[in-house]
């Protein structure tokens, strides 16, 4: 039986617990105050001076034609994100779950890109398909194609849901191999004595013992992709051609620093909040269902 820790008193359980609450106090809960509030201004540029509006500029960027695109590019960005790092991170977890010699070794391997920050990670990808001196764009053009991001919108969305997957992928392995390891063997193995192959046994007993686990990387993936992802875009488009990777945490930063229009910037900001405290909510319900089942 686990055994539980008590305090005698409330005040040391609350000087515990009290850099914690300072550090989100400051960091989260102050910035997300003055967003809200900013948010209902039109400030100039300098911050001197501020003109009451209410709830207009919500009214505006639901009216803004660009800021719907953002929302319908941000919804494809994050889906195919969110599909390829997972469905990828899937594959080699299963390898590496299998008994293989040098499968530790194959393990650390794929852990290593989870180290690399978002906008390293955009430098790496860009460097790589720059369209003068890329090695990828190089061979590319050996093959007969004519690889141009900086033109061409689906080519760069392309390129940006790669890089950023690309750096998800040893995060959901992780998880996905942890999930593989703590299903029972006997149960895969007595599968396997009944005459189930190997796709049987993954869709009628595997997928379904991963599926709390799916979730959960599904909406950790989907906010990553909201948010983390602002270094990939920025290092390697810039929100291009033609606001076509530009998605609604990098609007946020080209409305508010790039176009100094604070008070559109912080209701777009309060927007994204609402979103990601709604995929909180959903996960939260999830995991809480599950305990109670």
């Amino acid at each position: 039986m686990e055994k539980r820790v008590t305090f005698k008193g409330v005040w040391l359980p609350l000087l515990l617990v009290l850099p914690q609450l300072v550090i989100t106090a400051v960091f989260f809960f102050y910035p997300a105050g003055q967003a809200v509030w900013q948010s209902l201004f039109i400030p100039d540029p300098f911050g001197l001076s501020m003109q009451w509006v209410g709830l207009g500029n919500f009214e505006y960027l639901l009216s803004d034609p660009y800021y719907r695109a953002s929302f319908v590019t941000t919804a494809v960005f994050s889906v195919l994100v969110t599909v390829v790092s997972m469905g990828v991170a899937l594959v080699l977890a299963v390898l590496a779950d299998r008994l293989i010699k040098g499968s530790g070794a194959y393990r650390t391997l794929l852990i290593w890109p989870y180290a690399v920050a978002p906008a390293v990670a955009g430098v790496l990808w860009m460097f790589m398909f720059n369209t003068r001196v890329g090695v990828v764009t190089w061979y590319l053009g050996q093959l007969g194609y004519d690889w141009n991001h900086v033109l061409n919108g689906t080519e760069a969305m392309g390129l940006v849901v790669v890089a950023s997957a690309w750096g998800r992928i040893s995060y959901n392995f992780l998880f996905f191999l942890a999930g593989l390891q703590a299903i029972p063997r006997s149960v895969i193995e007595a599968a396997a004595i009944d005459g189930a192959r190997f796709w049987t046994r993954f869709r009628t007993i595997v997928w379904p013992l991963l599926s709390p686990t799916t979730f959960f990387l599904l909406v950790v993936n989907i906010i990553y992709a909201f948010f983390e992802t602002f270094g990939v875009i920025h290092t390697i488009t810039a929100g291009g051609p033609q606001q076509s990777t530009t998605i609604l945490v990098y609007k946020v930063y080209a409305d508010g620093f790039v176009g100094q229009d604070l008070g559109s910037s912080a209701a777009q900001s309060v927007i994204l909040l609402v979103v990601v405290s709604i995929l909180t909510i959903v996960q939260f319900k999830f995991v809480e269902r599950r305990v109670h089942y």
